[in-house]
């Protein structure tokens, strides 16, 4: 028997909220309103596996301004793993994302840990893991150090140039939108004239995703994630924080937060150098 073909075609608006769904499934609890805001930021960055008419298979190939890629979302059916078939479309993937970008641009990834030795032999690099951490959001009395603002103190281009220094790419089209939602609460300080932590918080299928929290000190981190997890009480809260910051693993053991879930940052091409120190949460496993 003739084995069928596989096809590699974008996904339509209608299939991201599948695979989103397929994302829940598997327990990576993806935020309630996270598919328009995806989507808005590159409506071509979104890929299907079909077999026999059937889609099977998932995953982003992100492109921000052609400087930098993010895979993310790659879910196979399960009944169809272990056939080779997830393997072809992550290498349609890669090699799709960097037709797509500059010549010498970076990708990078958030794999689960049991696929890190794949993608090593697909020329990604491990740079360290970003670990997932549940809490529960509490009324917290005690008085911050610095005043809390809302997002819109701040301009479009603070927000931006900020965010710049931690992901290490402008992505305007996708923060913006993500840190200025009326669906996400966001909070920010301001230390002699300049913005210096942004933190966002969003309702997911379970609790609340704290994301990205990027802060010029452990004081400003804490402070954020207490006015934050105060919007949460009563409910779970979870923050994904690099292992290599020793500040936000105190930060998320000290609220008693513990670890459920995990994956490994890789990078195909030169890794940007970032101030891992001030990262206290990334801001999603799903587009980095």
């Amino acid at each position: 028997m003739t084995e069928l073909p596989l096809e590699f075609k974008l996904l339509s608006r209608k299939e991201l909220n599948i695979a989103i769904d397929w994302a829940a499934n598997e327990g990576w609890n993806p935020g309630l309103h996270d598919g328009d805001i995806f989507w808005n930021t590159d409506p071509d960055g979104f890929v299907k596996l079909i077999l026999d008419n059937e889609m099977i298979g998932s995953g982003s190939i992100v492109n921000y301004n052609g400087e930098f890629g993010f895979m993310g979302f790659f879910i196979l059916k399960k009944e169809y793993r272990g056939r080779g078939y997830g393997s072809e479309f992550w290498y349609y993937r890669r090699d799709k994302l960097l037709g797509r970008l500059n010549e010498e641009a970076v990708i990078g990834m958030d794999g689960v840990f049991d696929m890190q030795s794949f993608y090593a032999k697909g020329g990604f690099i491990f740079s360290h893991r970003n670990i997932r951490m549940e809490g529960f959001g509490l009324p917290v009395d005690s008085q911050s150090s610095n005043d809390l603002l809302n997002v819109n103190e701040f301009t479009d281009d603070e927000l931006v140039n900020f965010d710049k220094k931690f992901f290490g790419y402008d992505r305007r089209s996708f923060i913006l939108p993500w840190e200025k939602s009326d669906k996400h609460y966001t909070l920010g300080v301001r230390i002699d004239g300049s913005l210096a932590g942004i933190g966002t918080l969003r309702k997911c299928r379970k609790g609340y995703k704290i994301g990205p929290l990027f802060a010029n000190s452990s004081v400003i981190a804490e402070d954020i994630f207490k006015g934050l997890i105060k919007e949460a009480a009563g409910d779970y809260v979870y923050l994904d924080i690099p292992e290599i910051n020793k500040d936000a693993v105190a930060l998320a053991w000290n609220y008693r937060m513990q670890e459920c879930f995990g994956c490994v940052r890789m990078y195909y091409g030169k890794a940007p150098i970032l101030p891992y120190k001030n990262i206290y949460g990334v801001t999603t496993f799903e587009l980095g």
